[in-house]
């Protein structure tokens, strides 16, 4: 009986892997983010959760609490987010359009690189806050240098420069 050369069994080998059909998985978006949709998570505690690259859509976040969270990533897109807790965040690189952050506190936040145009800010508490790098609106970065301050603990960015504020 004659031996077959291994030459000859890693050719069979490689076509087999080529030729043959291979299982796929693959995951949903939904499965690999967290998506929030057209509904009231009023009051919701997020506190020091991981939420990198979470999609919120039309969702009322009123009185939520999100300190000290990851939100690298996220999108917040339509979204009612008046009076919540954004302090010591980090949302670098997010998007922020279309939602009201009115009379919330960001202190100690960081928002490097994020997209954050027709979003209001009234009465926010931006105090060490970081948006190096931040696209907004104009308009709300008179309102934001009204009351910017501070220096970010974990940036060493001044909120006030970081702003562009005269």
């Amino acid at each position: 009986m004659r031996k077959i050369p291994a030459f000859f069994c890693a050719i069979i080998l490689v076509l087999s892997v080529i030729v043959l059909p291979q299982g796929a998985i693959a995951a949903s978006s939904s499965f690999v983010t967290s998506t929030f949709e057209s509904k009231s998570l009023k009051g919701e505690d997020f506190t020091e959760q991981n939420l990198q690259l979470a999609e919120f859509t039309k969702v009322n976040l009123e009185d939520a609490k999100f300190n000290d969270s990851d939100l690298r990533g996220a999108v917040f897109n339509g979204v009612n987010a008046e009076r919540a807790n954004f302090s010591g965040v980090d949302m670098s690189d997010g998007l922020v359009y279309v939602t009201s952050l009115n009379n919330t506190n960001l202190s100690n936040a960081i928002f490097r690189d994020a997209i954050m145009l027709r979003t209001t800010f009234k009465n926010a508490n931006v105090e060490g806050a970081d948006f190096t790098f931040a696209v907004l609106d104009s308009e709300q970065v008179n309102e934001l240098c009204k009351n910017a301050s501070g220096v970010n603990p974990v940036t060493n960015a001044s909120t006030r420069q970081s702003l562009g504020c005269p």
